[in-house]
């Protein structure tokens, strides 16, 4: 992993995580996507200014496809400002692209947008197939993580 001052060991410049995802949805694979952009769009990345709020990925005629993603509009851009939540095509090898297709036909699972970073000054999406999770789950992973931290607490306490 990497700070948000540079990039880290697998050159990789996080610029935006989206932290509800991990929380909301049970990860099941992950793919490395490219996204296009538009002009300004990437200096506003570069700064920080995006959203992911409800952000998803969806498979339609053999492309993929970026919704509800937030990218601020640079303010010295002026005129060249995109609109901030328009819909972004992201990059994919065909194979990858009908994989995606495959499992997400499957009830119940989704595209999710994980990370936003920059490697080697290209724009990247870390795209997560994902199964929603219910309340009890959620409960569970909570309750699970706690009694795993009280457990090294006292584990440390005892050395």
């Amino acid at each position: 992993m990497s700070d948000k001052n540079g990039p880290g060991e697998d050159g990789r410049k996080v610029v935006g995580r989206n932290r509800k995802a991990r929380h909301e949805y049970q990860i099941l694979d992950t793919y490395e996507a490219g996204i296009v952009l538009k002009g300004p769009e990437v200096k506003s990345l570069r700064a920080g200014q995006l959203a992911f709020r409800d952000a998803f990925a969806r498979v339609e005629s053999g492309e993929v496809w970026l919704y509800n993603f937030h990218i601020s509009p640079y303010e010295e851009a002026n005129r060249a400002n995109q609109e901030p939540d328009r819909v972004r095509k992201l990059l994919l090898h065909r194979e990858e692209i009908r994989r995606l297709e495959i499992k997400t036909g499957e009830k119940g699972l989704t595209l999710i947008p994980l990370e936003i970073y920059f490697r080697k000054g290209n724009a990247k999406v870390l795209l997560g197939v994902g199964r929603g999770r219910r309340l009890y789950d959620k409960r569970e992973k909570l309750k699970k993580q706690t009694q795993d931290m009280e457990a090294k607490r006292a584990m440390s306490k005892l050395r």
